[in-house]
């Protein structure tokens, strides 16, 4: 059985969710990444920022991109266990439509799956099923 420790990528980073969107924005373009978890002082998932919440719910809202935080864009987010199965992960992101999906493992953080890593695992028909209920 293929698991989700198997496709992930490793060595995610955090962003604070007392870091600003200026700070998540910088990481994000630093780390060449359109989303980043975010960890509060407990170093646990606390949600995610993508690239799209900053240009969409913060910036076409005026908000001020230095004094927003970015952890009052965490709320509710999907992960798997880093022993869940291939299936297991397909199943979440399918059925919740996301792209990416955080790895745990002894309530941290360990790694991210995303359609890329997807696309290296999985066979042409599997991946087109997955792409068509993600995109659905």
């Amino acid at each position: 059985m293929t698991t989700a420790r198997e496709i992930m990528h490793p060595g995610v980073q955090c962003v604070s969710e007392d870091a600003s969107l200026v700070e998540a924005a910088r990481m994000m373009r630093d780390l060449d990444v359109g989303s980043l978890p975010i960890c509060g002082k407990d170093d646990r998932l606390h949600g995610i920022i993508t690239d799209r919440d900053i240009v969409i719910r913060a910036v076409a809202a005026g908000m001020d991109l230095s004094t927003t935080r970015a952890g009052e864009f965490g709320g509710h987010v999907h992960w798997v266990d880093a022993s869940d199965s291939l299936a297991h992960v397909l199943e979440t992101m399918g059925d919740n439509q996301i792209r990416r999906l955080p790895v745990i493992e002894d309530h941290r953080l360990v790694g991210m799956v995303s359609e890329a890593d997807l696309a290296r695992h999985l066979p042409e028909d599997q991946l087109a099923s997955f792409v068509e209920r993600v995109y659905a």
